[in-house]
């Protein structure tokens, strides 16, 4: 599975996109528990001192971000799903 990393990711990961094998009836949770086991840098972009994702993190999954799937995080993944991984995004000024 291709996953796509922006922003301050890219950089950790070293590239864009990074190939994930995954095992049948895993869940997005697992995918993010992967993805930091192969790039320890990014647990503290991606997860709370709980080991959860922080809320301003956001994974897509076949464009809709994880909050949002049928089961949140639990979600099962297919080896066929787009999943795009951004960290929490910052701009601009409060003063315009």
């Amino acid at each position: 599975m291709e996953i796509n990393f922006y922003a301050t990711l890219r950089p950790i990961a070293g590239s864009k996109s990074v190939d994930f094998s995954l095992v049948d009836g895993a869940t997005v949770m697992d995918l993010v528990t992967a993805v930091v086991e192969r790039f320890p840098a990014m647990k503290r972009e991606l997860l709370d001192d709980q080991g959860k994702l922080y809320g301003h993190v956001h994974v897509f999954v076949n464009g809709r971000d994880a909050p949002y799937l049928g089961h949140t995080t639990e979600t099962v993944l297919q080896t066929t799903d787009r999943v795009d991984i951004f960290p929490a995004v910052g701009g601009g000024s409060a003063n315009g």
